[in-house]
């Protein structure tokens, strides 16, 4: 139900949009000559924990040192956690809000960034957000860059980022295992994909989800198998937001580290998201400049 609102939205603001354009209420439409400008919109699903700022400052420090001269804003795909921001008095835009305010600020350029990790339902609701605008027209060029996970050449940065983010003081003998968010999307199989690769690396290395293929009970019967008696926990999520505080580390007995433990596997826990490491921001990073380059 969410996705046929989500689409009905951006559905009912492309009508709008194309209804103001075809009444000329958009600057730029009576041959007015727009100067260039070019803006980076950062498309992030978003956390309402505060120990999970320090992702989005991290990427929000390297962008901006990348290209100090672009205006970069922020949006939050999830409207759950706009709302809960909203009560503590921190406003988040939308997607379609931010990038009607670049509209309505004359940016003639806008490269939206998506800071997911894989190309999921999330991805792709921002990709009709994004498709609205193009066809309406207002900007001369909006391109969408790739999510973490999208070609070959990420995965295997990601494989070296992942190796990074592991405490020297792992045993080669205790499993890494790491929590993804997973997804009923097919994009889901990005998850096992680079677990197979990251474990051509090392075979006790384990990347999981919460709501997708491998789940823990999956997982945890491998770690059986190979009699591993200790494991690192680890968020594979931009951010150590809720998920990682609860469902991985969390006292419940359905949390990882719970189900774990209880099968007498000694656990360790990492609270760091991947946005706090530079390996993980550099290949979005990558993706932007690549976006980037068609406004030159």
């Amino acid at each position: 139900m969410k996705h046929v609102w989500s689409r009905l939205i951006v559905g009912i603001l492309a009508l709008g949009l194309v209804l103001a354009t075809s009444t000329g209420s958009f600057a730029g439409h009576h041959g007015t000559h727009k100067e260039k400008k070019v803006g980076i919109l950062l498309v992030a699903f978003g956390s309402s924990e505060a120990s999970a700022q320090v992702s989005f400052e991290n990427i929000d420090r390297k962008v901006k040192a990348a290209w100090p001269d672009v205006p970069v804003y922020w949006a939050y795909t999830s409207r759950i956690i706009r709302h809960k921001l909203a009560r503590q008095g921190k406003i988040l835009d939308s997607p379609a809000v931010a990038l009607a305010r670049m509209a309505d600020e004359q940016f003639t350029h806008v490269a939206v960034q998506s800071l997911h990790t894989i190309a999921g339902a999330e991805y792709h609701d921002l990709r009709r957000v994004v498709g609205a605008f193009k066809s309406i027209g207002d900007f001369e060029s909006i391109i969408l860059g790739y999510p973490l996970l999208a070609t070959q050449t990420d995965m295997e940065k990601t494989v070296d980022a992942l190796f990074d983010m592991i405490p020297a003081d792992r045993k080669k003998e205790d499993a890494v295992v790491f929590m993804g968010h997973g997804t009923h999307h097919p994009s889901n199989a990005f998850y096992a994909a680079l677990m197979f690769q990251a474990q051509r690396r090392d075979p006790h290395l384990f990347i999981g989800g919460v709501e997708g293929y491998p789940e823990i009970d999956e997982i945890q019967s491998w770690l059986a198998e190979k009699k591993i008696k200790a494991a690192w926990l680890l968020p594979f999520m931009s951010v150590a937001g809720d998920h990682a505080k609860n469902d991985m580390a969390g006292d419940e007995e359905d949390s990882w580290r719970s189900i774990l433990s209880g099968a007498g596997i000694t656990c360790h826990v990492i609270m760091k998201g991947t946005a706090e490491y530079d390996g993980f921001v550099d290949i979005w990073l990558s993706h932007l400049k690549g976006v980037l380059s068609h406004f030159d």
